[in-house]
């Protein structure tokens, strides 16, 4: 999906997300293009149950949920890490696994037990993100990007969120968490989609 769909201008659109980490980086992406990105979460729109199988799926739920709430163009993120070893899990349930409230160091704990319990020497993973946009009259689209890499443990880095911290992008010595946020930006999953997103939306 992602092929002749409406342009996007200048003008306020949704982000369809309550992870502030994720909205800050579409935020950074976007505002180059005159585009006043809101968070769903200060419209006060609630979040609707993620019930997609993939991240697609789940990308134009969200889309869909929030521009029909707010009357805006909504565009939304699912995203996550596959790691090849645990059959592409977590995957779309990456968030999830961090429990409520969000707790990532035992997200990335979780992973780590789950591949020495596997007895596995094979560490690579990658980062998957859908980006779905939704307009009010119905239109939709969808625009997927990757990163490969492999993980590390101990964490380490502050910057970043979520998985970040035990990601190393291939070709990469630094994790996710301790690049500066600028080059993160230019080789991400979420960087990747947007690129694809730029090129359907913006050229």
């Amino acid at each position: 999906m992602g092929e002749n769909v409406p342009k996007l201008g200048p003008g306020r659109l949704v982000i369809a997300s309550h992870n502030d980490g994720k909205a800050r980086e579409i935020n950074d992406l976007l505002s180059p293009f005159g585009i006043e990105a809101i968070a769903a979460k200060k419209l006060g729109l609630d979040d609707p149950e993620e019930t997609g199988i993939t991240f697609a799926e789940n990308a134009i739920l969200k889309a869909r949920t929030a521009s029909d709430a707010s009357g805006l163009p909504a565009l939304a993120d699912d995203s996550g890490l596959s790691v090849t070893a645990l059959g592409g899990a977590p995957g779309i349930y990456s968030a999830r696994w961090a429990g409520e409230p969000r707790n990532f160091d035992n997200a990335m704990k979780k992973v780590e037990n789950a591949l020495n319990e596997s007895g596995t020497e094979d560490f690579s993973a990658r980062f998957v993100c859908a980006l779905a946009l939704a307009w009010p009259d119905g239109e939709e689209a969808v625009f997927e990007g990757e990163v490969r890499g492999a993980l590390v443990y101990p964490p380490r880095g502050e910057n970043g969120f979520g998985y970040d911290p035990i990601f190393v992008a291939d070709g990469y010595d630094i994790t996710f968490g301790e690049m500066d946020p600028e080059e993160k930006h230019s080789i991400s999953h979420r960087a990747d989609a947007f690129r694809k997103l730029m090129k359907a939306c913006f050229q």
